[in-house]
């Protein structure tokens, strides 16, 4: 049954990947059959974003409430009655609108999710869920290609809405196997009410942990916006071959996350946290570096994405043992609000100050992102509760 249930939360983990990348790749169709201009899917972006991270705030109540087994499959049921009503849509009014509830689906299985896995299962399940998660967001962009050559972007958003009732039956088919682990609170003997975001902010460490992933995932979700832009801009590559290599970036970050869960129990979180930073490093300089022949800078990217894949399971996955398996939960749902803030304002942010610097300051962007996430994981780390009711790694 252990294994079983895990087998049912990677299912749900490429669930929440799925529709991650189905605006972007059918935007391009969908603004000319709604008669929106091409730069307002950075609206409905930021509406999900934005009920993302509230969603991601409630997730410590809803879980206590309801539980994780019933919060994910709730929103899983929510998030593919958003999508089917996606291929719907004949407005762009009507997209932001329906945009609220799948963020709100979205952040509530990231959260709930995320913290049962660190809670009941070792690191390097955390970093194959992740890949699980990377699996969803490259297969949906395919489904779309799909269902504009044969037909249109509705039918690539009604796919992946089937596609997501059909793990929501699987879902409710095995509440049964949640019974496996207990909850958090059982566990250590309490019966405790919700922590709260202020009294989570009290605890030490907390505040730089936090800040620390908001750097992380700000670097992160820039790098994938603009690779391509960079290389096409500063180094001269063709829009072809630039796009090919920019997307090396996605895969490498799925790739090493799958790779780095075999090296993660042994070394531990914060190792890999280490080793992670010093790879991207590595592919920051690959790029930065003009002088270097164009593979360098092609193959830079590819390195950066390597380096990120350790981050964000580990982070996530010592936050149990960093402070305690009862606030974890609170916590980690700040974690996933604070890498939503990051990812929706980081990249919009270096658009604007590369528009009067010019691209050539992307890898000095992504470093100071780099520089704020290490110092503030290392404090963590080091100021942390350190609570022995969680997994040591």
């Amino acid at each position: 049954m252990y294994s079983l249930l895990l087998a049912v939360i990677y299912l749900a983990f490429i669930s929440l990947g799925l529709p991650d990348s189905l605006l972007g790749a059918g935007w391009p169709s969908m603004h000319t059959a709604l008669g929106a201009p091409l730069s307002s899917a950075g609206i409905i972006s930021m509406i999900i974003s934005g009920a993302t991270i509230v969603s991601s705030l409630l997730s410590e109540r809803m879980t206590r409430k309801f539980s994780a087994k019933y919060v994910v499959l709730f929103s899983v049921i929510l998030s593919s009655a958003s999508l089917f009503a996606f291929s719907k849509s004949n407005s762009f009014l009507l997209l932001c609108i329906l945009g609220i509830p799948y963020g709100f689906a979205a952040g509530s299985i990231d959260a709930a999710l995320n913290n049962y896995v660190a809670l009941h299962y070792n690191s390097r399940h955390m970093s194959w869920l992740h890949c699980f998660w990377g699996v969803g967001a490259i297969v949906s962009p395919y489904i779309m290609s799909l269902s504009l050559t044969y037909s249109t972007w509705r039918t690539g958003y009604f796919t992946v809405s089937m596609i997501q009732i059909g793990i929501a039956v699987i879902l409710a088919a095995t509440v049964p196997l949640w019974r496996v682990n207990k909850d958090p609170a059982e566990e250590a003997g309490e019966n405790t009410g919700s922590l709260g975001i202020m009294a989570a902010l009290r605890i030490r460490g907390v505040p730089s942990v936090l800040f620390g992933f908001l750097g992380y995932c700000a670097a992160e979700w820039t790098c994938m916006l603009w690779a391509a832009s960079y290389l096409t801009e500063t180094r001269g590559v063709t829009e072809e071959r630039a796009a090919a290599f920019a997307s090396l970036v996605f895969i490498g970050l799925t790739v090493g996350r799958f790779i780095a869960g075999f090296f993660s129990e042994r070394a531990g979180d914060r190792n890999m946290i280490r080793a992670g930073t010093a790879v991207v490093a590595v592919g920051i300089i690959m790029i930065a570096v003009p002088a270097l022949p164009e593979f360098f800078s092609l193959a830079g990217f590819v390195v950066i994405g390597f380096g990120f894949a350790p981050v964000y399971p580990s982070i996530i996955h010592s936050t149990p043992h960093n402070f305690g398996k009862t606030a974890s939960q609170a916590i980690i749902g700040m974690q996933m609000a604070f890498a939503y803030v990051g990812s929706m304002f980081a990249p919009a942010l270096f658009g604007l100050i590369s528009s009067y610097t010019g691209l050539w300051i992307m890898p000095f962007y992504l470093a100071a992102f780099f520089v704020l996430m290490i110092i503030m994981i290392e404090t963590a780390f080091r100021n942390a509760n350190n609570k022995k009711d969680g997994p040591a790694s």
